[in-house]
């Protein structure tokens, strides 16, 4: 008999880190049920001879918890291989939510997150309260991709003790009994973990804290076990190593708390780290700190990108100088009027000057994108400094100029995060390292990271070779999707669910973000698309094919 479909002639790479083998693979259903040589004809076949098969993407870091409300395909992520993603992310969720509290989460959201909070209010149903009847919302709703969550300390606190949430003061016995019965709830309905953002850089409107960034471990504990009973369930960390002192001291106890965690619940542990120039030592003394909680047991998931975190600058977008008189005028411009003002002589004079005023980055910092495909791993010539030095002209006409000469496609980079790409392989290279912080999702207007698997394989694999392709595939698969225990996705192996990209490794590329209109209220965001996947299919059925939609909505919610 025929199998539904047979992708035939593929390399397979089946997501365990083994070496892949030249074969096939049948899907029938949603289940993969031959990998080898399939001698059965498919009802519809894939030609995969000289492509790369492999499991779906399973990204463990993303803020999807809106727009997965107003847009199926999860995009910018279905675009790059994602079958799979992990939202409720730094503590940030939805849920659990009063109807008194729906414009407060919104607004927190659109604080950490910078998703607008118009186009919350207007795109969430807000049919829930608890985090089960939001999971039960989520199932309702048409999905690409699968997609799951974490409950957030944010909503939780603040659904236990309002505007208290916010203070320093120690928390009465009876509200953490009653946050635990909210955690307990949440996983008990397939919630995959618990998220708590203690970094500073998260903050209310007020620009105060967010709820729980100032808990002890008397509650982070208390939570902590509730997973530990369940034996369900990841804890997540936006870490505090913020003012960590001058021998970085601070570290040492945000590491320990967490990796007690670990070994008192067996429950998994991760956080986000990255380089940075601005603290040069941080990753260093992180990891290290890592190492020597895990000979106690205390085994716990850093989890870093492949390419630097940046802000961006267009004129498709921000600019380097939208508060700089005239520039102000320009912001609620679209590109074509933009571009008019400075092809205009005398404004664009104008508009220099400002800018020359109103300098607010270091240019040696701030690179530019403006050639197809964009090179993320910058040096000093790409810096707009450098641009500017061969032009003959200061950084802010270099700017002006570089924004006329593309129509306003060039992309302006500065990143503040894992600017050293030395120091992402060195993290990379550690087996307990995880790949995330890709933040799909979110800072709609600022970052736009949600293609790190396709860098991931394009430079670290095809280009570099510091990786290889087994390996890479299995970080990117089973690795995560292991860790936050999604079970039977993460592997091409019989009996799992057929989430299978077939990629053209050689042609596999990314394309310059661009800008879209498509948020509820027309609000703007960063969107990228890529090259080389030629099909991404969800739960076996096609979903994604040469980077156009078929049509198909069979993604699921995750649940632990």
């Amino acid at each position: 008999m025929a199998h539904d479909l047979v992708i035939r002639n593929g390399f397979v790479v089946d997501g365990t880190g083994a070496s892949g083998q030249v074969g096939d693979v049948a899907v029938d259903g949603d289940r993969i049920t031959l990998v080898g040589e399939v001698a059965e004809r498919g009802t519809r076949e894939i030609d995969a001879t000289d492509k790369v098969v492999t499991p779906g993407f399973v990204d463990i870091h993303t803020h999807l918890d809106a727009q997965i409300a107003w847009d199926p395909l999860g995009s910018s992520s279905c675009w790059h291989g994602v079958t799979s993603a992990v939202m409720g992310n730094c503590g940030v969720t939805f849920a659990p939510c009063a109807p008194d509290e729906r414009e407060y989460l919104a607004e927190l959201m659109e604080s950490v997150e910078d998703i607008p909070r118009d186009s919350i209010m207007a795109g969430l149903a807000w049919d829930w309260t608890s985090y089960g009847e939001y999971l039960e919302s989520v199932d309702r709703l048409p999905k690409g991709i699968n997609i799951g969550g974490m409950v957030g300390h944010c909503a939780v606190r603040h659904h236990v003790m309002g505007e208290r949430a916010m203070t320093q003061d120690p928390v009465p016995d009876e509200d953490i009994v009653a946050m635990c019965a909210i955690v307990d709830e949440a996983i008990s309905a397939g919630a995959l973990g618990f998220a708590t953002s203690r970094t500073l850089l998260h903050r209310v409107p007020d620009g105060r804290p967010v709820p729980g960034t100032w808990a002890d471990t008397r509650e982070l504990y208390a939570i902590g076990d509730v997973l530990g009973r369940h034996q369900r369930g990841v804890f997540e960390v936006a870490p505090q190593f913020e003012e960590a002192g001058p021998d970085l001291e601070k570290v040492e106890s945000e590491i320990h708390w967490m990796s007690e965690i670990r070994r008192r619940t067996g429950r998994p542990v991760t956080f986000g780290i990255g380089q940075t120039d601005f603290s040069p030592r941080l990753h260093d003394k992180v990891f290290a700190c890592v190492e020597a909680e895990a000979e106690t047991g205390g085994d716990i998931r850093p989890q870093t990108t492949p390419r630097g975190i940046a802000l961006l600058f267009g004129l498709c977008m921000r600019t380097l100088f939208d508060r700089a008189p005239g520039w102000d005028a320009l912001v609620d411009k679209g590109v074509d009027a933009r571009l008019a003002a400075l092809d205009d002589v005398d404004q664009r004079a104008a508009l220099i000057e400002s800018g020359r005023a109103h300098q607010r980055l270091p240019w040696e910092m701030v690179y530019v994108l403006d050639s197809e495909p964009p090179n993320y791993r910058f040096t000093a010539e790409d810096s707009l400094a450098a641009h500017a030095q061969r032009r003959g002209v200061d950084a802010v006409e270099a700017f002006v100029d570089i924004s006329r000469e593309t129509r306003g496609a060039a992309i302006f980079s500065f990143p503040f995060i894992n600017q050293n790409h030395d120091a992402i392989a060195w993290m990379l290279e550690k087996d307990y390292c995880v790949l995330g912080l890709g933040d799909a999702g979110a800072h709609v207007g600022q970052i736009m990271d949600a293609g790190q698997p396709t860098w991931f394989l394009s430079h670290w694999v095809r280009d570099t070779k510091t990786f290889t392709l087994e390996e890479a595939v299995r970080r990117l698969t089973s690795d995560t999707a292991d860790l936050f225990g999604i079970a039977n996705r993460g592997r091409l192996a019989v009996g799992a669910y057929a989430d299978v990209n077939v990629i053209d490794l050689d042609s596999l590329t990314l394309h310059l973000p661009t800008a879209a209109h498509d948020f509820p209220l027309g609000a703007s965001r960063y969107i990228q698309h890529a090259t080389g996947y030629d099909a991404t299919i969800v739960n076996g059925a096609v979903f994604m094919e040469h980077g156009e939609h078929t049509g198909s909505l069979v993604g699921t919610t995750l649940r632990s």
